[in-house]
């Protein structure tokens, strides 16, 4: 959980200073994005060395959700008994061209045939390959540990969990859209792969920030880009609904967490390259930034752009709330996005969480509600991002649970 921790701690600490955060990264974000000169080509991510990561070159003979390729991987300590499976399968970009993607599949000691399958959206937000789950379990990481309790939870029931890499293979950051195929193709090829026996096994999402926006934009895909995919329930914590929303709030004051702003116009840039030239509109030293933060997982990227602005960073900050960046926004916002669930949502957010904006969740959820869709929504008591997510995952687990079991799903629809 990089980001949110080191955020977290930023937000404990800035006390009224917190506020501004949506509207700095929101701000700085767009001013990166809506300038018009020409000049640098993206950056992309170093590829993995390992050449399981690498894209066969028949892809085109694969569907969507097909198995490439299966790697069992050393067991890892916090998941005792537990057994690793690392999956690349076949997925589609946000031009619909085929990529490869990876999964790592942990399943508990005894496991039987059919079990549930829990996809949970680690919020990822890097912009290296280095920063693949598949990585981060064998390397300590402290943020991908703290999860550890919420999904050791579903494995003492019986679950295997699904991580999937959902930034894809260029690791964009930001492209939400591109992490909701992402997940469900994750979960066609677990339901596909022999060694886990789960063609008829009940399915549930979740995902909290970052993973919380791939959760939600795979809910919302599935009718349209999988819609023989049976799903149970999806929940959804702290996720930013509204990318426009955020970037039409000014804000270029330098920010201890400028770097996730800029993080994520790379991340764009790399998944919509003829669409939102970023690095066109940088100027020496922001491109000298992008270079340092362009293969850093979410630590590095907030240290090497801490105390940045678009001001600083960018050859033009003016302008900034028309041109077709804010169109690729549009395109990655679930509020703006006209299709809906088909499966029961749990969504948990905090109120004074000062990293998203509220009503761009209250509206979601209204909308899937007016829609038909059985919302049950949780508000809790937190001061900033990071807590929310530790504050509700228990009451989530639950909900899932309830769902995988065939229990009716409730709703607060008629409260938000």
């Amino acid at each position: 959980m990089e980001v949110e921790l080191v955020t977290g701690r930023f937000l404990l600490f800035l006390g009224n200073r917190s506020a501004k955060i949506v509207s700095v990264l929101g701000g700085a974000l767009l001013a990166l994005m809506l300038a018009t000169t020409a000049g640098a080509e993206p950056i992309y991510p170093v590829p993995d060395p390992d050449p399981f990561y690498a894209a066969p070159g028949d892809m085109e003979a694969h569907q969507p959700g097909d198995v490439l390729s299966v790697r069992a991987l050393p067991p890892v300590a916090v998941f005792p008994g537990a057994t690793i499976t690392l999956v690349k399968f076949r997925s589609t970009n946000s031009d619909d061209a085929p990529i490869a993607a990876t999964t790592t599949i942990i399943t508990p000691p005894g496991h039987q045939p059919d079990a549930p399958i829990l996809s949970y959206q680690h919020f990822i937000n890097s912009l290296g390959t280095g920063c693949a789950v598949s990585h981060l379990l064998y390397a300590n990481d402290p943020n991908l540990l703290m999860t550890a309790s919420i999904l050791n939870a579903a494995l003492a029931q019986g679950w295997s969990v699904a991580l999937p890499d959902h930034l894809g293979p260029n690791f964009a950051f930001g492209a939400a859209r591109l992490g909701g195929r992402i997940v469900l193709d994750g979960v066609r090829a677990a339901k596909r792969l022999p060694e886990l026996a789960a063609g008829h096994s009940p399915v549930v999402l979740a995902g909290y920030s970052g993973g919380g926006m791939a959760t939600g934009w795979a809910a919302a895909l599935q009718p349209s880009y999988a819609p023989e995919l049976k799903l149970e329930g999806a929940a959804i914590g702290g996720a930013p609904m509204n990318m426009v929303t955020m970037a039409q709030v000014l804000g270029f004051d330098p920010h201890p967490v400028f770097g996730l702003a800029m993080a994520v116009a790379i991340g764009l840039e790399r998944e919509y390259p003829h669409r939102l030239p970023i690095s066109s509109y940088l100027n020496e030293r922001g491109l000298a930034v992008r270079n340092s933060m362009a293969n850093g997982c979410t630590n590095q990227i907030i240290v090497t752009g801490a105390g940045g602005s678009a001001a600083e960073y960018a050859t033009d900050t003016a302008g900034f709330d028309v041109g077709a960046g804010q169109s690729v926004l549009e395109e990655n916002s679930l509020e703006l996005y006209n299709g809906v669930p088909e499966i029961p949502v749990f969504e948990w957010h905090s109120p004074y969480d000062p990293l998203i904006p509220i009503p761009a969740i209250d509206n979601t959820d209204r909308r899937w509600c007016a829609a038909g869709v059985r919302v049950q929504t949780l508000q809790v008591p937190a001061p900033e991002h990071l807590s929310s997510a530790v504050l509700g995952a228990p009451e989530a687990l639950m909900w899932l649970n309830d769902r995988v079991h065939g229990e009716p799903a409730p709703s607060t629809c008629g409260t938000i």
